[in-house]
């Protein structure tokens, strides 16, 4: 799914006051930490994620590899912040600007 700007600027807005609701640590992007990334899309449609590597070239790799397989959109990264957005396919919470 491709968004606007419009709708990029809107997203950002929204999850300025989220606080990260998953954080990945030294252990890298596991299994268990790929689910509860998945169940809270689910819930939420837009999540933060607190990505906790001192290495930014890994970081930045996890962080293209979290989406590919969440199929979900960067919204805005910010230090070790991440803001991921998926619309649920029924009764989508987030109404997007056209």
């Amino acid at each position: 799914m491709k968004l606007t700007k419009t709708q990029l600027k809107y997203l950002r807005n929204l999850a300025h006051k989220l606080k990260p609701v998953v954080w990945l640590g030294q252990q890298g992007l596991t299994d268990n930490v790929l689910a509860e990334i998945e169940a809270a899309l689910l819930h939420h449609e837009l999540i933060k994620i607190k990505v906790r590597l001192d290495d930014r070239e890994l970081r930045d790799s996890i962080i293209d590899d979290i989406c590919t397989r969440t199929r979900s959109e960067n919204i805005q990264k910010i230090g070790n912040i991440l803001c991921l957005y998926r619309r649920k396919k029924k009764d989508s919470v987030i109404t997007l600007p056209k």
